[in-house]
């Protein structure tokens, strides 16, 4: 049997689901119309900034980017054509491939962090206290580590534990 969410929990998932959409569309609008890029290709450009001789596996990347496997080839695929990144194997393993950060990828994202940051503060941190901020940290690192943890299987969609 489904339990349904309190009062409390309904007036507390609400606004967070309807202003999470609204803030990464928002973000996403902002970012394709000022530097071309979607907010998907600056977060996996980050990602590729903040690896290893910004170098990561596609697998590592699917993970990371919360994507299927055919997800983030499609992507990364949309950025290669661009010129954001490059696909190579990976020299110890024949099946495998690795994403690569390329100088134009890293130019667009350097153009586009001053104007992604400036949009972070104005849609989101201006209208937090300073004093919210610890545990706006506190909730969702807590929120991330459980969603990262190994015990969430999903089978067909339901969750196991």
């Amino acid at each position: 049997m489904t339990r349904r969410l309190s009062p409390a929990q309904e007036r507390a998932w609400r606004p967070y689901i309807e202003s999470s959409l609204r803030l990464e569309t928002l973000l996403d609008e902002r970012l394709r119309e000022a530097a071309g890029l979607s907010l998907i290709d600056y977060h996996l450009l980050m990602l590729l900034t903040d690896a290893p001789d910004h170098r990561l596996r596609m697998s590592e990347l699917a993970e990371k980017m919360v994507f299927s496997r055919s997800r983030i080839t499609y992507q990364i695929n949309s950025m290669t054509k661009r010129g954001l990144v490059l696909r190579e194997p990976v020299p110890e393993d024949r099946r495998g491939y690795r994403a690569v950060l390329t100088a134009t990828g890293a130019d667009a994202l350097h153009r586009a962090l001053p104007l992604h940051t400036e949009s972070v503060r104005e849609l989101f941190f201006d209208h937090l206290r300073p004093d919210e901020l610890d545990c706006v940290e506190q909730v969702f690192t807590r929120l991330h580590d459980h969603l990262q943890s190994d015990e969430l299987q999903y089978d067909n969609g339901n969750q196991t534990p």
